[in-house]
């Protein structure tokens, strides 16, 4: 069960397995994309397809007809990356059970963006967890655990294309330990210091220049390149923001201004583009302005007027 491009390798590993055989594949509906908003195939279906697998795709979860539907091909086991929240009826109805693979290391980040999160939060490591659907989501107990460091230079896409290829990795050696009847299954501890990890929101890109230099730096981190953290420029124009760095006090005229205000901004009008902040200044490196495409700043500047 998956949505995304972050669950095909998982199922193109499963696919693989001697001990396994996989029977079908649920995934979202198709979904108009595209300047045209013609109907297109989610990656899970686009892959299963390929594979000559059977494909589901249920608008309504608790629906009789679809719980009948995947009833019929007896389950032992289901393997869910990336896809909705499940009724206890269906998570439920394997022998085994259902295991997530969640791309946090559990109990940290609980939800629907951990990547975006842990790395908003400057975090240094991250990884994927294994572990069986229960009641309250991303509470089961854990099975297995893969870490992940985050480089300094890592944004969402990087971690993102890295954790969907250790998550494969986990979740096959999961279901080998759940065949050998060998799996754990430990339960989660609960700390009041535990980071949850909601679902984006458009407030969530907005950056906010009142807030210290490294805390936007991560801001932008976690949301390239989709959603990607936004702004306005002193004209009104929208601008997404994709890449950032912290600019260095002594860098040059514009860092040594201690008294700008935040929020204030500043150019050569060749070169850089940058924002004060609470404790510095934000030097925007790669952007795309309103009804433009993404570009590095240096190129935005050499068609712009900017007057600040």
């Amino acid at each position: 069960m998956g949505t995304p491009d972050f669950a095909v390798p998982t199922l193109e590993t499963l696919l693989t397995m001697p001990e396994a055989q996989v029977v079908a594949v649920i995934t979202g509906p198709d979904r108009p994309a595209g300047r045209g908003r013609q109907l297109q195939a989610s990656a899970v279906k686009v892959a299963a397809l390929a594979h000559g697998l059977p494909v589901l795709q249920p608008t309504n979860l608790k629906s009789p007809e679809f719980q009948a539907e995947l009833k019929s091909y007896a389950a032992d086991l289901q393997v869910v990356v990336a896809f909705r929240m499940l009724p206890e009826a269906v998570w439920n109805m394997p022998r085994l059970g259902s295991v997530n693979i969640h791309g946090s290391l559990l109990p940290q980040y609980r939800g629907a963006a951990p990547i975006n999160w842990a790395l908003m939060h400057g975090d240094t490591e991250t990884g994927v967890t294994s572990f069986f659907l229960r009641h309250e989501i991303d509470t089961g107990d854990l099975i297995l655990q893969d870490k992940l460091a985050i480089e300094p230079a890592d944004d969402f896409g990087a971690v993102y294309g890295k954790l969907k290829l250790v998550g494969a990795n986990l979740a096959r050696r999961t279901v080998a330990a759940i065949a050998a009847g060998t799996a754990p299954s430990t339960p989660q501890a609960n700390s009041p210091a535990l980071r949850p990890a909601p679902k984006l929101t458009k407030e969530t890109g907005r950056l906010d220049f009142t807030r210290p230099t490294p805390e936007l730096v991560n801001q932008v981190r976690g949301l390239s390149p989709v959603p990607a953290a936004y702004t306005t420029l002193p004209d009104g124009r929208g601008l997404k923001v994709f890449r950032a760095q912290a600019l260095p006090p002594t860098a040059d005229e514009t860092a040594s201004n201690p008294d700008a205000a935040p929020g204030t901004w500043a150019t050569d009008g060749r070169h850089y583009l940058r924002v004060r902040t609470a404790t510095g200044w934000l030097d925007l490196l790669e952007i795309q302005p309103e009804g433009k495409k993404r570009m590095l700043t240096a190129e935005f500047l050499r068609g712009a007027k900017l007057t600040f």
